[in-house]
């Protein structure tokens, strides 16, 4: 599917919703410019490791973002080769940037925490 053909509405429908939550919005938004790992999500949103890498499952269940395994820790990205990438993207870039959320990490020193075994 190319920019010009649309989004088929049920698969439009289904990006919205998972989209409509907060917390995956948010985390789509920071994986547009940063490739993040569960831990530091757990820090970002203050929220359980569970509950993080449910908001994950979800989003890479259809696809939105992939995942990379470096060493023991799986970081997430955006999937830009998604079918509906430019859809998702559309919505993404009228959205506020999120970078401060990553810089407030590595201002904590969190921000690398995974790599070096830390938390």
């Amino acid at each position: 599917m190319n920019e010009t053909e649309g989004v088929e509405l049920q698969k439009a429908t289904q990006i919205l919703k998972l989209l409509g939550d907060k917390t995956r919005l948010t985390m789509m938004k920071l994986l547009q410019t940063h490739d993040c790992c569960v831990c530091e999500f757990v820090e970002i949103f203050k929220m359980s490791q569970p509950a993080i890498s449910q908001h994950l499952r979800k989003l890479r269940d259809v696809g939105l973002v992939k995942e990379e395994r470096r060493g023991q820790w799986i970081f997430y990205s955006i999937n830009n080769e998604h079918d509906d990438y430019f859809f998702v993207e559309s919505i993404l870039n009228h959205l506020p940037e999120q970078d401060g959320l990553v810089m407030e990490l590595e201002m904590q020193g969190l921000r690398i925490s995974c790599i070096e075994g830390g938390k």
